[in-house]
């Protein structure tokens, strides 16, 4: 049997080998076949084995990048036995995940993209809010594939940081300044509503599924003018709180109000390995959300 020499300098020292891709960017460049239509539904996958020959990556990060893709609901049958197999219905809202996918309204777009991350053995979502209204609905898809079966992760951590209960809140806000109290009090209640319902819902996981779930609220003494969605430390995801003004019947009575739309949002998505202006923009927030975190933030009671 002939065997190659291992590859050498002209000094006689070995090449170093080229850096090994990751999950992310194998996940990457499938997600890109599939949306591009390469890889068509209902059409079979390479094997785990194949493919991981092709990319040059052991058969864990093969699989795990198959496990990110049947989160979003990409692929189906992702085991170890048979190759999985593109989604026979692929639609717009399964074409959202990925950092090629354009902005999208928050409700459409933070979903995909919340049970993409929940792929991962340890999951870290950190969000930045006004109610949290978005991360609760998006929440739901993850949830629905844990309880499927079809995803598990080991860990989850979520930190979310809100307004506090004692500032004077600049939106929403009445347009007449003179009766700040309803509108205030409906926030309130809403804000603390959504916050328990989500941290219920992560975890009633523990119980269910026994996993290691810890989800810590944190108050902001100001009100936040952007949203932010911090996912594994590698995904940012941004959005604008854009104030518009409406009527809303409150306490059986019409109130004209200054108030933004969260889940109309539209959610514009940056990812480390993206490109230097991605990478620095998820640094950045990662860092920025550290530093409200743990320097001017307080306590937060979920009650009235």
């Amino acid at each position: 049997m002939v065997v190659d020499p291992e590859p050498a300098s002209v000094n006689g020292r070995k090449r170093p080998q080229q850096p090994q891709r990751t999950h992310h960017e194998v996940a990457d460049e499938l997600r890109t076949r599939i949306r591009s239509g390469v890889l068509r539904p209902g059409q079979r996958m390479p094997t785990q084995a194949k493919l991981a020959d092709e990319f040059g990556v052991e058969r864990g990060a093969v699989r795990e990048a198959l496990r990110v893709l049947q989160a979003e609901q990409l692929l189906t049958n992702v085991s170890k036995g048979s190759p999985a197999t593109v989604a026979p219905d692929l639609g717009l809202g399964r074409l959202l995940a990925g950092p090629e996918a354009p902005p999208q309204p928050t409700m459409v777009a933070l979903a995909p993209r919340i049970t993409g991350a929940f792929a991962a053995p340890h999951v870290e979502i950190d969000a930045l809010c006004l109610t949290s209204v978005s991360l609760t609905l998006a929440m739901g898809e993850p949830l629905r594939q844990i309880h499927a079966g079809r995803i598990k992760p080991a860990k989850v951590d979520v930190r979310i940081l809100l307004p506090s209960r004692d500032i004077d809140l600049a939106f929403p806000a009445p347009v007449d300044r003179s009766d700040p109290d309803r509108l205030r009090r409906r926030w309130l209640a809403h804000r603390n509503a959504q916050g328990q319902v989500l941290r219920h819902n992560l975890l009633s996981l523990r119980s269910t599924h026994g996993i290691d779930v810890q989800v810590t609220f944190r108050a902001l003494p100001f009100t936040p003018p952007v949203k932010l969605y911090l996912l594994n430390g590698a995904e940012a995801l941004f959005a604008y709180y854009t104030l518009v003004r409406r009527e809303e019947e409150i306490d059986h009575e019409p109130l004209e109000m200054y108030d933004a739309e969260g889940t109309q949002s539209m959610l514009f998505a940056f990812e480390q390995g993206a490109g230097l202006r991605d990478t620095t923009f998820v640094e950045q927030s990662n860092l920025w959300f550290n530093a409200l975190w743990e320097t001017i933030s307080s306590e937060l009671v979920l009650t009235s």
